[in-house]
């Protein structure tokens, strides 16, 4: 992954926090997303059907991409709605994914919501996480979020809890670390830690 990958992912994690000068406003949510505070996000194991990565945290599920016979077990979980973070490309591009997802959710009955993230075509914005708000608001159940290693989704899980449940850069962050959000590349090459903090 590219610095400019990272440097760009970072400054959209402060971006669409909703942060000005520095502050961060106090939110009362009024959508439950179910997370306990003190608890990370757990991982779940032994899943029928393959998916690169595969995280709980409260009512929403955040994955790698799932393989066809995965959202059957979405479906028995009583997935509502899947909401894919990957780009049109990828998700075009069947030796990546060889299979139509969205015909085969729609299929199951579970609603389908695509908002591209990444690349030029698709930058991290705040309207992605006020898509992700959106959806989470009208859909009472257990959701799924995903990408292609869960990084992105966690990211957007990680900016979606700033801005819209009220939870500190830090502590979203930590729970984005708990799933697949990593060491940034540039701290081994530097030897040390980088703390990501909002701009003034």
């Amino acid at each position: 992954m590219s610095l400019r990958i990272v440097v760009t992912l970072v400054f959209a994690v402060i971006l669409i926090s909703g942060v000005v000068s520095g502050q961060q406003a106090v939110i009362e949510s009024t959508v439950d997303v179910g997370i306990e505070s003190g608890d990370l996000p757990r991982e779940l194991n032994g899943f029928d059907g393959e998916i690169r990565g595969l995280w709980r945290d409260g009512r929403v599920l955040i994955g790698g991409q799932p393989d066809e016979p995965a959202f059957n077990r979405f479906k028995e979980m009583g997935v509502t709605v899947v909401v894919n973070f990957r780009s049109t490309a990828e998700m075009e591009d069947r030796d990546r994914v060889p299979f139509d997802e969205a015909a085969v959710v729609a299929g199951l009955g579970i609603e389908y919501v695509h908002i591209p993230l990444g690349g030029d075509d698709h930058p991290y914005t705040p309207q992605a996480v006020d898509r992700l708000a959106d959806v989470l608001e009208l859909h009472d159940g257990p959701v799924l979020i995903h990408c292609t290693v869960a990084w992105r989704a966690s990211y957007m899980w990680a900016a979606y809890l700033v801005r819209e449940q009220g939870f500190s850069l830090e502590d979203a962050m930590s729970r984005g670390e708990a799933m697949a959000i990593g060491d940034l590349p540039v701290e081994g090459l530097l030897g040390r830690q980088i703390q990501v903090v909002y701009a003034d």
